[in-house]
């Protein structure tokens, strides 16, 4: 394996924020689809941003969807930001149902609050540290690590860790979450 982080291209994401964080962390990044540059980075990230049927369409038609599978299998680390947390899930309700990688068992729903989208900072529990949200949707998965007024927003299966906040854009406390993430491996 290389040390450069891998940021999966699915035709949309939030590949421009991340790659910026991981920069300013003094990681190198590429943003690609292509199988073997996934299965042989150091580090892969799932970025968020998007509709789950348009980013499955594209991970399954670029053969990265097939490399995360294995990648994850073989217990290469991968963090899902947003949206990619949720297509790590093996089902969402967006666009009218849509099958997941099944990286971790769980489906993803659709929020019914007041305040949907989600949109704003919020404290996740247990950590302490308030975080960027964004999102309409939402995972329940027995994988469940930390939440937010009882809704899961991180979840960890062995070297698989997914978050639905943005550290790209939660400022010093998400930046620190990148760096921990990333010296892991």
């Amino acid at each position: 394996m290389n040390d450069v982080v891998v940021v999966v291209d699915y035709g949309a994401g939030n590949t421009r924020s991340v790659r910026a964080a991981l920069t300013h962390l003094g990681r190198e990044s590429v943003v690609t689809s292509e199988p073997q540059a996934i299965r042989e980075a150091a580090f892969v990230i799932l970025p968020g941003v998007g509709s789950a049927r348009s980013a499955m369409d594209h991970l399954n038609g670029s053969g990265a969807a097939s490399a995360l599978t294995e990648r994850n299998q073989e217990g290469g680390a991968i963090l899902g930001i947003c949206l990619g947390l949720q297509l790590a899930m093996e089902r969402s309700e967006e666009d009218g149902g849509v099958s997941g990688l099944a990286l971790l068992s769980g489906e993803v729903v659709r929020l019914h609050e007041t305040r949907v989208p989600r949109l704003g900072w919020s404290v996740v529990e247990p950590w302490g540290e308030a975080f960027y949200f964004a999102h309409s949707y939402a995972v329940r998965s027995r994988d469940a690590i930390a939440s937010v007024d009882g809704v899961t927003v991180a979840v960890r299966r062995d070297a698989f860790l997914g978050v639905q906040f943005h550290p790209e854009k939660s400022g010093p406390a998400g930046l620190e979450f990148l760096d921990q993430c990333l010296s892991l491996v």
